[in-house]
C-alpha cells in the first residue's frame, strides 16, 4: 500500500487586491461626485446672487425713471431712454436701461372750458450684466453666455 498523502490546498492569493482596487475606483466614483455637486452648486449660488443684483438693478432703474419723469428733465418723455452703469455700485458689470412713454389723455375739465390734462408715464428698465461701457439691455449678444443675467421691471404713473 502506499502512503496516503494529504494535499494542502493552497489559500487563493490575488483576491484581495481586485477588493482593494474595486473600493478605490468606488471611492474616487463617489469623490468626484462630490467636486461636481460642489463645483455646480457654486455656479447656481453665483447665479442667483448676479440675478438678484441685477433685480435691484432693475427696481433702481424704475426709481430712478420715476423720478426723471415726475420731478427730473423727463416731465415730457417720448420714446427716452438712458442706460445708467452700475459697475462702480456692485462691483460687477451691472447696466440698467431705463425708458419712458408719456401719453396724454383729457379727463373732465378742471373749469368749464378748461380740459383735465391726465399723463400716463410708462417706466420700463432692464438691468443687465454686460460688458462694454456702451452696451444697452437688453444686450442680445450676451444671452448664449454662462454667467448672463437679465431682469426687466416696469411701472405706470399718473401725473
Amino acid at each position: 500500500m502506499s502512503a496516503a498523502r494529504h494535499v494542502q490546498a493552497s489559500p487563493p492569493q490575488g483576491l484581495g487586491a481586485v477588493a482593494v482596487i474595486m473600493v478605490l475606483v468606488v471611492l474616487s466614483t463617489l469623490a468626484a461626485a462630490v467636486v461636481r455637486l460642489g463645483v455646480q452648486g457654486n455656479a447656481a449660488s453665483t447665479q442667483d446672487m448676479m440675478a438678484t443684483r441685477a433685480a435691484a438693478g432693475a427696481r433702481s432703474g424704475i426709481d430712478w425713471g420715476l423720478y426723471q419723469a415726475l420731478k427730473g428733465s423727463w416731465t415730457a418723455c417720448s420714446a427716452v431712454s438712458q442706460t445708467l452703469d452700475l459697475s462702480s455700485t456692485d462691483g460687477g458689470d451691472l447696466r440698467v436701461t431705463v425708458s419712458c412713454d408719456m401719453r396724454s389723455f383729457n379727463e373732465g375739465e378742471t373749469s368749464p372750458g378748461t380740459p383735465r390734462v391726465v399723463r400716463i408715464y410708462t417706466i420700463d428698465a432692464v438691468a443687465c450684466n454686460s460688458s462694454g461701457a456702451a452696451v444697452a439691455c437688453p444686450d442680445a449678444t450676451a444671452v448664449g453666455r454662462a454667467n448672463h443675467v437679465e431682469r426687466r421691471r416696469q411701472v405706470q404713473a399718473v401725473n
